[in-house]
């Protein structure tokens, strides 16, 4: 090979490997319980995979039509009309995408433009500032308050300005495991009335919300919907994160450009996934009783480590649970997740991970999407801390 190096002006010059990438390699050569990336370790539905089976052996394994396989389209609108009393239209406002993240990245490429201003709010998950940046657009960050992230919403206004072309929500939240509430919703709905300005609502945890709490969905409300791209991702609601399946919801002229830019950057997703995906949720019970499977791992997990010198934050969504070290140590996060891997054999995601100045709060996020014996494992080594 020429050893002329070229002198390539990167897009993003200070994007590296993602946190989550990091985490779990050190945690894989240190043979560590790995609480870090977001995965389950516990078996997906066997039903499931003989319906992928199933729909292999029957030959549905060329390219679905561009915007996803019609029947899981018309399934998944049937179940947000009856979840959230909405209605898209399976042909013109539901696309399937391959993953949550695929379609964060392609509403972002379809809709920003250079200099165009996108709101953020953080601890933020990191996909979202990467892909306005390498599409020119300019990220403004909205701090979330501590310790229960909630929104400011008295200081938000004053980040809008005549270049605001997107802001971007996450509920459940990810990292910290809280929700939007409706006095939210009502905020984002008043302060972006008759306004030009577009919202990415990424909803991928909607099932897994805990202690009765109601998810606040956009579909939920007609004047946030005409304007939001909704993320769904299958891959969190079924255990099944390597399948790589996702949807949006949006009004058909927001998913016309949409699927400009899908259609280019993966034409469509997994077929034979997809009518799996349809047949299985035609039976609710195969998704409803997610909130308490949930709900009860996450109580098991605090339960187990009551006794550790860390101190649990409130988690209301999510399979993340956010555990205070400032009695423990006064290392930065990243220092101290690292040592955790190394010296104590268990892997976690230092918050400062998702904040655009790194800033260090004695925050790590653990992973209780486990078995019932990783969790004790991970308890163990926690308490002994």
């Amino acid at each position: 090979m020429d050893n002329h190096q070229w002198q390539l002006l990167s897009k993003l010059p200070n994007v590296g490997n993602s946190i989550f990438a990091v985490m779990t390699q050190l945690a894989n050569e240190n043979n560590a319980i790995n609480l870090s990336q977001g995965f389950p370790d516990f078996p997906i539905s066997e039903k499931l995979i003989s319906l992928v089976n199933k729909y292999m052996n029957m030959g549905y394994n060329q390219y679905s039509p561009m915007p996803g396989v019609l029947k899981l389209r018309e399934v998944i609108s049937e179940i947000v009309n009856k979840t959230y009393s909405a209605h898209y239209d399976p042909v013109t406002e539901i696309t399937i995408t391959a993953g949550a993240t695929q379609a964060i990245y392609t509403i972002i490429s379809a809709i920003v433009r250079a200099d165009d201003e996108v709101i953020i709010f953080e601890p933020a998950y990191d996909s979202y500032a990467p892909a306005v940046k390498v599409n020119g657009g300019l990220v403004k960050y909205a701090t979330l308050k501590q310790p229960d992230f909630s929104i400011d919403w008295e200081k938000f206004p004053a980040l809008i300005s005549s270049r605001t072309r997107m802001i971007i929500i996450n509920s459940p939240h990810n990292p910290s495991g809280t929700v939007l509430s409706h006095n939210d919703i009502n905020q984002l709905i008043r302060i972006t009335r008759n306004r030009d300005i577009l919202i990415l609502s990424d909803e991928v945890y909607e099932h897994l919300i805990f202690d009765g709490l109601k998810h606040e969905s956009l579909c939920r409300y007609p004047e946030l919907a005409s304007k939001s791209f909704v993320v769904g991702s299958f891959g969190k609601t079924f255990h099944a994160t390597g399948w790589k399946t996702g949807f949006v919801l949006a009004p058909a002229n927001l998913t016309a450009e949409l699927r400009k830019i899908h259609q280019f950057l993966v034409f469509s997703a997994n077929t034979p996934i997809q009518y799996a995906f349809a047949e299985f949720l035609e039976d609710e019970a195969n998704y409803i009783h997610l909130p308490d499977f949930y709900q009860k791992k996450r109580d098991t997990f605090l339960k187990l480590i009551k006794k550790s010198r860390f101190k649990p934050l409130k988690c209301s969504g999510t399979y993340f649970l956010t555990l205070d070290y400032g009695d423990i140590s006064d290392e930065n996060e990243m220092d101290f997740a690292v040592r955790l891997t190394r010296e104590h054999k268990i892997a976690s995601i230092p918050f400062s991970a998702f904040y655009n100045k790194n800033n260090n709060n004695n925050l790590l996020r653990f992973c209780f999407a486990k078995t019932d014996e990783t969790l004790e494992k991970a308890a163990k080594i926690l308490c002994k801390i």
